[in-house]
């Protein structure tokens, strides 16, 4: 079960002045689901107005219904063979979303997935959040437990012209739990009459 208040913590650290969020990449699809152009880049040089709308976008996954369209997948360890999904995430997530050949592969899944009648785009945010001590009774110290590194995916129709709407689909990888990240789970996003019509 996923403790909506490990969501809101992370939020707390997406915000324009202070965001966990350093770098976004993605790829706009058309009606048919294939790749029609990509992009990558820093969020510093992002300007105001698109750091807020991609910090909504990404806020959104987190912000939804938890355990009910955002919910928690345990990864069977059999899975993690190489050449697999999660390996591919992985490579992503430790290349900080730099490596463009994991991208167009991961690209690639998706627009296999994908077959949404009308032009859609996924983004992938990469955050590193320096999770905050906590003492016994609760109250934020100095000083943090670890640094948690993630990656967090939003799949949504456009609106206009590279302008995406309310994601249907995302996740967040690896989940954070107990304020803790957890490559053995892994949150998945869909939203309510997900379908991308």
């Amino acid at each position: 079960m996923i403790n909506r208040e490990d969501m809101l913590e992370l939020t707390r650290r997406m915000t324009s002045a202070r965001s966990s969020v350093s770098r976004v990449a993605g790829a706009y699809f058309d009606e048919d689901g294939y790749v029609d152009g990509t992009f990558n880049i820093h969020f510093l040089k992002l300007s105001p107005s698109e750091r807020t709308g991609n910090l909504n976008n990404a806020k959104s996954i987190l912000l939804s219904k938890t355990n009910e369209e955002l919910k928690e997948y345990k990864i069977p360890k059999e899975s993690r063979k190489p050449g697999s999904v999660w390996q591919l995430l992985d490579g992503i997530k430790e290349s900080a979303l730099k490596n463009d050949a994991f991208l167009d592969i991961f690209y690639e899944i998706v627009s296999e997935k994908l077959h949404p009648g009308h032009p859609a785009a996924c983004f992938l945010y990469f955050g590193q959040y320096d999770v905050p001590a906590k003492g016994s009774d609760r109250e934020w110290m100095e000083g943090s437990e670890e640094v948690y590194t993630y990656l967090l995916c939003t799949v949504s129709p456009l609106e206009g012209e590279y302008e995406p709407g309310k994601p249907k689909y995302g996740f967040l990888y690896p989940a954070f739990r107990e304020r803790t990240g957890n490559e053995e789970y892994i949150n998945i996003f869909e939203a309510r009459h997900g379908k991308m019509r």
